[in-house]
Formats: C-alpha cells, sequence, structure tokens
C-alpha cells in the first residue's frame, strides 16, 4: 500500500510539473515566433533597434535583480545541483528556486539566447517533488524519490518524451536502479506526459518523417562519422567546461553577465532571425533546405550557421543565466548531419531521401558524446521524432561517438559541471 501511495504522489508530481512546464512552453514557442516578426521589421526600420536595445537593457536588469539572491541555484540548467542535492552537497529553496527559475528562465530564453528550455523543466519538476515531499510525512529516502519524480516528469514535459526523462534520471542523475523508484518516476513521466498532449497534442515535439532507410554500403561511413561526430563532442565538452575561466575574466559582477549575450543577440537576429533560440524550428529549417543549392554555398551557409551556434551556444551558456543545452547540442548535431548528409549525396554514398535520416541520427550521436549518455541520446531522439525505423545507424553512431569521446578523455558533463560549482 505503502508503494501504491508514492506512485500516486509521483502521479501529483508529473501533473503539476506538466502545467508549469506547459506553460512555460507555450510562453517560450510563442515569444520565439514573435521575434520573427519583430526583428525583419526592425531591419527595415533601423530606428526602432534602439528602442529594442533599451528594452534588453531593462530585461536584463530585471534578470540580474531575480538571479542576485540565489545565483548558485539559478546558474544554467540545474541539474548538476539537483545531482548536489542528491549527494548531500547542496541544499536549496524549492520555492524561491522555482518561481525564480521560470521568469529567469523566460527572461533568458524568450529573447533569443541558444539557451534550451530542458534544463529550466528539470530544476523546476525537481523543486515540486521536493515542495511536495516536504508537505507529507514522509522518510528521508521517499522523499529523494519525490525529487527524483520531479527530474523525470520535467525532461519528459520539456519534450513530450516520458521514457528518456527516466533514462536520464538513471543515466545521469542516479546512477543507480531501483525498481521502487523508477516505476514511481515513470509514473510522473507519463503524468507529466500527458498533461503536455492537452498543450500541444499528441504529434511528436520534433517529428521528423524518415521514409527511407540508408543502405548498406554507408554503414562504413557512419562509423568515420561516429569518429567525427566524437571529436566534436570532445571539442565542445572541454570548451564548455572552461567557461567559467572566460567569464571570469570580465570585469563585470556576476549577476551582469546576462548582458552581455542579451545585446550580443540583436545583431544576430537582424542577420537571420530562424537561428535564435533553442531552437526546434531551426532544425526544422535545416531539415527542408533546398537540396539544388550550389554546393559550396550550401555547404558555406551550414557552416556559418554551426560556427555561431557553437559560439553563441558558449557565450549563452557561461553568463550565469538560467538555461539548458540540450537543444543547443541537437542543433549543433543536426547541423553536423545536415553538412554530411549533403556531401555523401553528392558523392552518392546515400540516395537524396536519406537527408533526414543523416540529421537524426548525428543529433543523437553528439548529444550522446558531449553528456556521456548514450542511452538517453537513442531514447530522446526516438521520442522527439516519433520514428524507431533508424535505430541501429543510430545506435552504431553514438556508440562511436561515445567510445571515441570518452577516450579522449571526455567525462559525464553534468557531474563535471557539479564539482567545478561545488569545490568550494
Amino acid at each position: 500500500m505503502a508503494f501504491i501511495s508514492l506512485i500516486w504522489r509521483g502521479i501529483i508530481i508529473g501533473i503539476l510539473t506538466g502545467l508549469i512546464v506547459s506553460v512555460f512552453r507555450w510562453i517560450i514557442d510563442h515569444t520565439l515566433k514573435l521575434l520573427m516578426v519583430v526583428y525583419p521589421f526592425m531591419t527595415s526600420h533601423p530606428h526602432y533597434i534602439i528602442l529594442y536595445i533599451l528594452g534588453t537593457l531593462a530585461v536584463g536588469l530585471v534578470l540580474s535583480r531575480i538571479l542576485k539572491p540565489a545565483l548558485l541555484d539559478l546558474t544554467g540548467s540545474g541539474v548538476p545541483q539537483i545531482e548536489a542535492i542528491l549527494l548531500d552537497e547542496h541544499r536549496m529553496n524549492a520555492w524561491s528556486v522555482l518561481w525564480r527559475k521560470f521568469v529567469g528562465g523566460l527572461l533568458a530564453i524568450c529573447p533569443g539566447l541558444f539557451l534550451g528550455r530542458e534544463g529550466p523543466c528539470i530544476q523546476m519538476g525537481a523543486c515540486v517533488g521536493q515542495l511536495l515531499g516536504q508537505r507529507c510525512r514522509m522518510s528521508d529516502k521517499e522523499k529523494r524519490f519525490l525529487l527524483e519524480c520531479g527530474v523525470a516528469a520535467g525532461l519528459s514535459a520539456a519534450f513530450s518524451a516520458p521514457l528518456a526523462g527516466v533514462i536520464f534520471l538513471l543515466e545521469e542523475i542516479t546512477f543507480d536502479f531501483h525498481p521502487q523508484g523508477c516505476i514511481t518516476a515513470l509514473a510522473a513521466a507519463i503524468a507529466s506526459d500527458a498533461v503536455t498532449i492537452l498543450f500541444f497534442g499528441v504529434r511528436p515535439c520534433l517529428y521528423l518523417p524518415l521514409h527511407a532507410n540508408l543502405p548498406q554500403s554507408s554503414y562504413p561511413w557512419i562509423v568515420l562519422l561516429g569518429i567525427l561526430i566524437g571529436l566534436l563532442g570532445f571539442g565542445y565538452q572541454y570548451t564548455l567546461l572552461n567557461l567559467r575561466w572566460w567569464y571570469s575574466k570580465i570585469k563585470l559582477p556576476a549577476i551582469y553577465h546576462c548582458l552581455i549575450p542579451l545585446l550580443l543577440v540583436i545583431p544576430i537576429g537582424l542577420w537571420n532571425a530562424k537561428i535564435l533560440g533553442g531552437s526546434h524550428d531551426f532544425i526544422s529549417y535545416i531539415a527542408s533546405l533546398n537540396q539544388s543549392q550550389h554546393l559550396t554555398a550550401l555547404l558555406g551557409l551550414l557552416l556559418v550557421f554551426f560556427i555561431v551556434r557553437f559560439c553563441f551556444s558558449m557565450i549563452s551558456y557561461g553568463a550565469s543565466v538560467p538555461g539548458g543545452i540540450f537543444m543547443p547540442i541537437l542543433v549543433l548535431g543536426a547541423l553536423i548531419g545536415a553538412i554530411v548528409g549533403i556531401i555523401m549525396i553528392r558523392q552518392n554514398i546515400i540516395p537524396l531521401s536519406c537527408y533526414l535520416n543523416l540529421i537524426v541520427i548525428s543529433m543523437a550521436a553528439y548529444f550522446g558524446s558531449i553528456e556521456e549518455a548514450p542511452f538517453t541520446a537513442i531514447t530522446l531522439l526516438t521520442e522527439m521524432v516519433g520514428s524507431v525505423d533508424q535505430i541501429l545507424p543510430m545506435t552504431i553512431l553514438t556508440f562511436i561517438a561515445y567510445i571515441t569521446s570518452n577516450l579522449l578523455g571526455g567525462q559525464p558533463i553534468y557531474a563535471a559541471l557539479r564539482r567545478e560549482m561545488f569545490a568550494n
């Protein structure tokens, strides 16, 4: 009976988390769509740019005030902080973090910074779990289960991916399998996903229809691509883990670091508003590119996109603002897949119909190599795109990329960030 009671509490956490995250997602999605109108308007009416800059400065100042009382808890995705709590290295005021992460996350992500929504969603889910645990007469172990339920529910609601939410919890947070805790987390993840269906429908959040299978002759090239993605993934991880050192050279209080990306994103938006945000829409844009364009021009455009996305993702995440790295990583993975896919198509290694396949499996591999979480990567991409047809090449590519990054010295990214954040 106690186990059933725990499951019901997990379902409650899932419903509450699903409601909070759905509103969070809805605001972000509609604000980013608004930016697609605002930036072209400012391009043709330059005198409004000054007004927009003043508004951006006001947003930055408000954000800095929200961050100031709990900067350590609110910086970044929040996952390293959750790991620290579960290891008894940290404590958080769940209610304060919940509302500050919600508002602060919107103020950071909605202007178009290259940040993912999943980090704040995971931490907000953990806050819901902690708050419910504090209100119930439960053992410390059961309270821990409820916090873990919030983690799974948060990721599930962020991407409409309940299985990935539970696997992420096991592979990157707890590193352990307890049937009671896993079933409770699964109940929370299912409940939160069910709530998001009421807001966004049943269509996968990154639906990419795969109508073809990669030919057998392309598999040796997949091995080489896996090595390349592993190298690039290690480079991303190395850069990410050194961001704090770079930002320490800036003579500006940490709470005002947010002003740097908030101002730098404006010229990027004026150049191409499609590139802003996490961003699901930009991946769809990459997937729909016209393949008949001149090869050099097409590859040059994608390479510029990759460089801009890589550099500004680092600037955004390193600036002590609330936001995740899942979506920025997936966008970079999609760009790698698009570049390699176009080359393979032009060399007659794969047919044109397999262009989307390279994008999807490269996203999984790049994510898996950076996060050191291949199971989460494969499950997440499968649920996000709504297809299991390419599970074998996705698994092969992700495994090789993961091994390559690991051999180079890659490490679980959130554990490394936690050690850096709580070194003192």
